[in-house]
């Protein structure tokens, strides 16, 4: 019996593959990934490879590789089915029945449904008299029309029903509506709107679905901003505000903001790359959602003490992952009557003008940069007890960074810093990375799994019987991995021309399980396929790809793959014709 989508992306979810994986093999932090021997076959030089940001492990050496049910399936000689029930005892969870999934299924696309038409509604709204006043807070907030158009931005009205009465007269139930969190249940057993008179921005993810909304008051009331709860269609760990835009844009990084209409602001300023984490703090599953669409995160928070905390714990999150992560801090502005005070991204924007924050945001410090000032703005660095205990405690942070050469520039500028020599400092940043493997040591002997007996490689290696075609297959395979928005939500019909019955059946597969709103991942292909398969498949992804000008180089492997169906065939094809079937379609 197949296993409930969503009941694998929740096992998915509370198995975190680098601490199972841990668990079993001593694995190393280098450049975002975790290293180590390989438990699958005999090896000296680590070539076994783990990544936080996609939850995929894979063996330059062997070529095995896989999720974490493929992993426990290995190392336990466990079919998928024990495997799964295996993740579900460790992560105490209940193993459902397929008729479950299917009611599942179901509900989710009524309730995408209902948001899709929540936010025409609020759209409309905002378009007539009784949207005015969020029509009057926009122009003083400076957002644009097109803006609001972009984001599809509404209003709410200043109402207890309206929109409850709008949608039960369109078919919908009050129990769906509570469950998609846009009304509430009151003591008396009422049901009333859960946003009222606000301005409105529907929460849309890479797939194009409105999950959820977040909101903003007109006046100084509480609460100022208001979110959509968790819903069955909607998870705030595992959404980020903007990214269906700003996964197109052009520029090299991604910006993370903390508030929605810094988001807005900055992209009406040029900066269509910046995104913003849902009311909460940054997240792990957010962390892997990032990394599938850029390679340079820059953190922008508000420069409160709040943001500055916040900075830290995003900092100290995203250590993990492949990410190169820099810190763009905003300067606090000085008021008419001479008085600093804090800004964020809008404030900066509306006060200094898109250059200014293209100067800012050239000239972003790394991480460890960021966090070296933070550990130097605590201590007076005049006296000779606050440089001991600055130089112990940056030492601590220096000794996290895995690359020697990086290690080594910044010792020598905490160095300059404390007023000591180099040598001193290196001593301390030493001593502070010996007690950090003593303690990952002992953390390791803490460990309550016995690792399994390493098994032997037996993955065989998959052939294609036409090179070019399947390389194109592969292509097509890693942009519906990296963004599922390029494809319709059912398979495409250029699969008929795949050279390869893998990568067909591969994609066969993600396009039924994103038609059923569900993510696109290896690791849920399920155990219609071996591990043979999956290992391949993960190999493909390993592969780089852009997504710089993903649409163009979606249809080039198309073509691609046509010609060489045709070449296979023994159809040589008329250029003149194609050309004007191509204009035609």
């Amino acid at each position: 019996m197949p296993f409930p989508r969503s009941f694998l992306d929740e096992l998915s979810a509370r198995s975190d593959i680098v601490d199972l994986v841990g668990g079993y093999v001593s694995l190393t932090n280098r450049g975002g990934r975790y290293w180590a021997c390989c438990p699958f076959h005999n090896e000296k030089t680590p070539s076994f490879s783990v990544s936080p940001d996609t939850q995929l492990y894979y063996c330059f050496g062997c070529k095995k590789g896989g999720d974490a049910v493929r992993f426990v399936m290995e190392m336990e000689n466990l079919s998928y089915p024990e495997a799964v029930a295996f993740l579900a005892k460790r992560a105490g969870l209940e193993v459902p029945d397929e008729q479950t999934d299917r009611e599942t299924a179901r509900k989710r696309a009524r309730l995408l449904q209902l948001n899709k038409d929540t936010a025409r509604y609020y759209y409309e709204l905002l378009n007539t008299p009784r949207g005015e006043a969020v029509r009057a807070y926009l122009d003083r907030r400076r957002i644009e029309r097109r803006t609001a158009v972009r984001f599809g931005m509404g209003a709410s009205a200043d109402a207890w029903d309206d929109l409850l009465t709008a949608m039960t007269k369109r078919g919908y139930s009050k129990e769906e509506l509570l469950s998609a969190g846009l009304i509430v249940k009151g003591k008396s057993g009422s049901f009333y709107d859960k946003f009222r008179n606000r301005l409105m921005l529907p929460v849309i993810d890479t797939r194009g679905d409105v999950v959820a909304f977040g909101s903003r008051v007109l006046d100084s009331s509480e609460p100022k901003y208001m979110n959509s709860p968790d819903t069955p269609v909607y998870n705030k760990r595992r959404v980020l505000y903007g990214l269906n835009l700003a996964k197109r844009t052009k520029r090299e990084n991604l910006i993370l903001c903390e508030g929605n209409l810094d988001i807005v602001t900055l992209h009406q300023a040029g900066f269509d790359n910046a995104v913003a984490s849902m009311g909460t703090a940054l997240t792990p599953e957010q962390v892997r959602l990032l990394a599938r669409f850029t390679k340079e995160l820059v953190l922008c928070y508000d420069n409160d003490n709040a943001g500055k905390i916040a900075t830290e714990k995003a900092l100290a999150l995203l250590r993990e992952s492949e990410m190169n992560v820099r810190v763009l801090e905003l300067p606090r502005r000085r008021t008419e009557t001479g008085e600093l005070v804090k800004q964020d991204a809008d404030d900066f924007i509306k006060f200094h003008g898109p250059d200014a924050f293209e100067a800012l945001l050239s000239g972003s410090e790394t991480g460890v940069a960021f966090r070296m000032q933070q550990v130097a703005g605590k201590h007076d660095l005049t006296s000779d007890e606050s440089r001991v205990a600055y130089c112990q405690e940056v030492a601590g942070v220096l000794a996290e960074i895995p690359s020697a050469t990086e290690r080594s520039i910044y010792t020598v500028r905490a160095a300059e810093i404390a007023g000591v020599t180099a040598e001193a400092m290196e001593l301390e940043v030493r001593e502070a990375r010996k007690r950090r493997r003593r303690a990952e040591k002992n953390a390791e002997l803490r460990r309550d799994l016995n690792p399994a007996s390493a098994l032997q490689p037996s993955a065989r290696e998959i052939r294609y019987d036409d090179l070019r075609s399947a390389r194109a297959e592969e292509g097509v395979l890693r942009l519906l991995l990296l963004d599922p928005a390029l494809f319709p939500q059912k398979p495409p019909p250029e699969l008929r021309d795949f050279s390869s019955p893998l990568l067909r059946r591969a994609i066969e597969a993600l396009c039924e399980q994103l038609a059923l709103g569900h993510s696109a991942s290896i690791g849920a292909l399920g155990e219609s396929f071996t591990s043979a398969e999956v290992s391949h498949l993960v190999s493909v992804s390993q592969a780089p790809e852009s997504l710089a000008n993903g649409a163009k180089a979606l249809q080039d492997y198309y073509e691609i793959i046509r010609q060489q169906a045709q070449k296979r065939s023994g159809r040589e094809e008329d250029p003149l014709l194609a050309a004007m079937q191509r204009r035609r379609s």
